[in-house]
């Protein structure tokens, strides 16, 4: 039992230091791809490196739901891998070790990974969601230029939402220009323009979005009846401090939306349909996508064990590789559930059963010493991914 003891928090040690790594070297990854969106926003809208700050802090429950899962794939792995690679495997197998005994550390630090990751998609990513809500809103409030991006459809001021494909920071000029105005109680405007200019007034709150060759479209929700007018030039005022909404009146999105509120909605049973649909299927994502920490790191166990003749290097892009199978899964899932003809549940959790039946297929096979051979393509994959970032390193 001693021994168990030892072997089970030697392993387990061994995870802490590939996990770091890789967690530290995988969010930072991520967080580069803001890094133009907040270049942007401190040249062009003058934002506070305070308010840039709070964004980036914001923004890393969203990207660590998903590197939680790889880094503990990726650590198993290469302990796993270098373990073999220096004969340990063979020496604990020669002391009367089975791999079967190797397995509690395997899971317990899997299910550490669970629980961290659960914490992430269950509170901290609803709550980082809409904290970058409210903080767009806020950053809305001191500049209209920065309620505007590009190929967005910006959303930030209340009562209107805004999409231009294109804003010439300099002179102004919009282009491909759509504005839905709901701010008359029962009318919504919709306006289209291909062209137009964004107008600051003196007060410096008070802005007016000019069109150019558009058409309006206004629909009266208590008739349902519908106008359209062609225009040559069409102004749209917007005060900021009236269209900058307070926190009390800033309505939740699906996604920013906790689990209990989640199945309150669902519970609530609303007419849409589609809407219904893919809140079900955030639900079942905020906790097939923790759990698949112990199915990927399953699955890493009898793929590190076995690859005694790859490299350590190696053992990234295997984490990679296998971990953009369960992602490409996972994205199959929502693009079928959001149809309606396939199960969300189904769904969300099938990438776990794929990836789950494969580990036990590779650790009993491991375990009768008949190893799985990593299919060709596999390797070859590998091997690319390997010279991408070798090139990097150049």
């Amino acid at each position: 039992m001693k021994k168990a003891n030892i072997i089970t928090w030697y392993i387990f040690r061994q995870f802490l230091s590939p996990f770091a790594i890789t967690l530290f070297f995988l969010t930072f990854v991520f967080l580069m791809m803001r890094i133009p969106a907040i270049t942007n926003m401190v040249v062009n809208y003058n934002a506070g490196l305070s308010s840039i700050g709070m964004m980036l802090v914001y923004s890393l429950p969203v990207f660590l739901k998903y590197t939680f899962p790889m880094s503990v794939m990726i650590s198993v792995l290469i302990t796993f891998m270098r373990m073999s690679q220096e004969n340990e495997i063979i020496a604990l197998k020669g002391a009367g070790v089975s791999l079967y005994r190797l397995l509690p550390p395997v899971l317990v630090f899997c299910a550490a990974g669970v629980a961290l990751t659960l914490f992430f998609t269950v509170f901290a990513e609803p709550w980082a969601k809409f904290s970058i809500k409210k903080k767009s809103i806020e950053l809305a409030k001191q500049s209209i230029d920065a309620a505007l991006q590009e190929r967005q459809f910006n959303s930030g001021l209340a009562g209107i939402m805004v999409y231009v494909s294109h804003v010439d920071v300099k002179t102004k000029d919009l282009t491909n220009i759509f504005i839905e105005d709901r701010r008359t109680k029962g009318v919504v405007s919709i306006s289209v323009a291909p062209s137009g200019r964004l107008i600051q007034h003196r007060s410096g709150h008070i802005y007016t979005i000019r069109l150019f060759n558009g058409e309006i479209n206004q629909v009266n929700m208590d008739d349902n009846s519908v106008n359209n007018i062609q225009f040559g030039n069409y102004d749209i005022n917007i005060d900021l401090d009236e269209a900058g909404s307070s926190n009390s009146t800033i309505a939740r999105e699906l996604d920013e939306r906790n689990i209990k509120d989640l199945i309150a909605y669902i519970r609530s049973n609303p007419g849409d349909r589609a809407a219904l649909n893919a809140a079900v299927m955030l639900m079942h994502e905020k906790l097939s996508i923790p759990f698949a920490c112990l199915f990927l790191g399953f699955l890493a166990f009898p793929l590190g064990v076995q690859s005694v003749s790859l490299r350590k290097s190696s053992g990234f892009g295997m984490g990679v590789f296998f971990f953009l199978v369960y992602y490409c899964l996972l994205a199959l899932g929502w693009s079928l559930g959001e149809t309606g003809k396939y199960p969300p549940v189904l769904g969300m959790w099938l990438p776990n059963f794929v990836i789950g039946c494969t580990g036990i297929v590779f650790l009993v096979r491991n375990a009768n010493e008949k190893p799985v051979p990593v299919p060709l393509f596999v390797l070859n994959m590998l091997k690319i991914i390997k010279k991408i970032f070798m090139k990097k390193k150049i």
